[in-house]
């Protein structure tokens, strides 16, 4: 099997594995009924797999490993072993086992084990410091400044619509001329409250899902939409299946969303998402971007505290508060979210997929630029195969 054939196999087992799952009862479930690929473009072009019993998966993904790694070593190879050794998790879980978090984090998720580094959580939020100095809140500890400019900067709840289709025509337009046209795809605002999440991105219903029990400065807003819209998940969704259907994608490409190691990269373009599209226009985007790199780094280090380290939960909470300064919605979400014996170690994802996609993104020449953008978004990838990037190009062109 060449790499394309193996690719259509796993998109093959994959659905298999959601479909089987979500014909069992959503009581008791890990996936609690919404089975392993939360959205999937590829009905219709790609038959799942026909299961009734777990072990008929296993063997198909063993036939998958023997089949990669007859691969040239390389990024596709070490995409494809990343993905299968993801799926071999997720089968152990649904079967009742209970892996470590660590394994589940590394071999699920495929993020690095363990807290991340306080240094640069600290160097972070020296930086939200400097930039709310210049910004002209300098009065109080640094928690209570970006709660005041937090609170300051809030769009009040009524005109958020308002903002929202403002900067989904700005980010729209940009997304359109930098990275992929989008056609007339759009999405609506929904909003939601009691969510463990921010936001969401609901692509088969057009609506962007918004927790209206945070507020949200305009630099919030204007991350959220590029994050799960242009250029961010929508538009990656969209890409994908057109690469798929030119041909010069794999099937795997339609996986984008599975709950596997696809999701660190996924989350990591839309979390680069304003830098891909070159929307930092002023000094509140500047706050929000450092702001974001130390809620995303502490989040991953409090999910490993809760469920590694074994820390009780109100001084995870207090470590949120404190060094993420997080409102209050945002700390019991982050942590609710952690708990989650499935999606807990996931919250790893977009520190590991942010990280990714900016190293790469930052060490890409202008010349490199386009072919960056169609192995970004035309392809599926896991942090490990992204960051051999341009070798990428180099196996694509020979397969």
């Amino acid at each position: 099997m060449n790499s394309f054939e193996i690719g259509q196999e796993l998109t093959a087992v994959t659905m298999g594995i959601d479909t089987f799952e979500r014909s069992q009862p959503a009581e008791g479930s890990l996936l609690g009924g919404e089975g392993l690929v939360p959205i999937y473009l590829g009905n219709g072009l790609v038959e799942a797999k026909s299961y009734t019993d777990r072990d008929t998966i296993r063997a198909d993904i063993t036939a998958l490993e023997t089949a990669t790694a007859a691969l040239a070593a390389g990024p596709r190879q070490v995409f494809l072993q990343g993905m299968l050794k993801s799926l071999r998790v997720t089968i152990k879980m649904l079967s009742g086992a209970s892996p470590s978090f660590e394994e589940k984090v590394t071999d699920l998720v495929g993020a690095p084990a363990g807290r991340e580094d306080a240094a640069l959580i600290e160097d972070a939020r020296g930086k939200v410091d400097v930039l709310l100095r210049k910004a002209g809140f300098v009065n109080g500890s640094l928690g209570e400044r970006v709660q005041a400019w937090e609170e300051a900067r809030a769009v009040p709840t009524e005109q958020i619509e308002t903002v929202f289709r403002e900067l989904m025509a700005d980010a729209k337009a940009r997304t359109d001329k930098l990275i992929f046209d989008t056609g007339d795809y759009d999405m609506v605002l929904n909003p939601v409250r009691g969510m463990f999440y921010t936001a969401r991105c609901s692509f088969d219903q057009g609506k962007m899902d918004l927790n209206f029990d945070l507020n949200f400065t305009r630099a919030a807003l204007k991350h959220l939409v590029c994050h799960e819209v242009y250029p961010g998940h929508s538009t990656q969704l969209l890409s994908t299946k057109k690469a798929f259907d030119e041909g010069r994608a794999p099937a795997d490409t339609l996986l984008i969303t599975t709950d596997a190691i696809t999701g660190c990269v996924q989350e990591g373009i839309g979390d680069q998402g304003a830098h891909l599209i070159d929307f930092i226009e002023d000094g509140d985007d500047e706050i929000h971007v450092e702001l974001r790199r130390v809620r995303s780094a502490a989040q991953t280090s409090a999910a490993w505290m809760l469920m590694v380290e074994g820390m009780p939960r109100e001084e995870v909470a207090d470590y949120l508060r404190d060094v993420a300064m997080g409102q209050e919605a945002w700390v019991q979400g982050r942590l609710r979210m952690a708990a989650h014996p499935f999606r807990g170690p996931f919250i790893a994802s977009y520190w590991a997929g942010n990280e990714s996609v900016r190293r790469v993104r930052e060490r890409v020449s202008k010349e490199q630029w386009p072919v960056f953008l169609d192995a970004l978004y035309s392809n599926a990838n896991s942090p490990q195969s992204l960051e051999m990037f341009p070798q990428t190009v180099i196996e694509k062109v020979s397969a």
